[in-house]
């Protein structure tokens, strides 16, 4: 099983960025899926996080501009990033909490600019 990242890039600050991540394969369940960022020289950090049910937690830096969302059916999970700061700039994971073990994608780097 794999966990597949989409949607980094370079933007402005202010602009928008949407993240994706999907499991390649088959999970047979995933409880928690989340987000976590890393920048250089920094430990990695748990950005957001949505339960099984729909509930969500968020680190106070993104809360009212970052929605985590996702979709049982396809093993997605998202982040719409809005507002973004360069104090953002940090490589982006996604995590998939198993049953009996968790996942990591393989990073996506967001740079936003000043």
């Amino acid at each position: 099983v794999q966990l597949v990242e989409s949607g980094g890039g370079l933007v402005q600050a202010g602009g928008s960025l949407r993240l994706s991540c999907a499991a390649s394969g088959s999970i047979f369940r995933i409880n928690d899926m989340a987000w976590y960022r890393q920048a250089p020289g920094n430990q990695r950090e748990l950005v957001a996080l949505v339960t099984r049910g729909g509930s969500a937690n968020y680190a106070d830096s993104v809360k009212g501009r970052f929605t985590i969302s996702r979709d049982n059916a396809k093993n997605t999970v998202y982040l719409q990033m809005n507002s973004l700061k360069p104090e953002d700039t940090a490589v982006y994971y996604c995590n998939f909490r198993g049953t009996i073990r968790q996942y990591w994608g393989q990073g996506t780097q967001v740079t936003v600019s000043s």
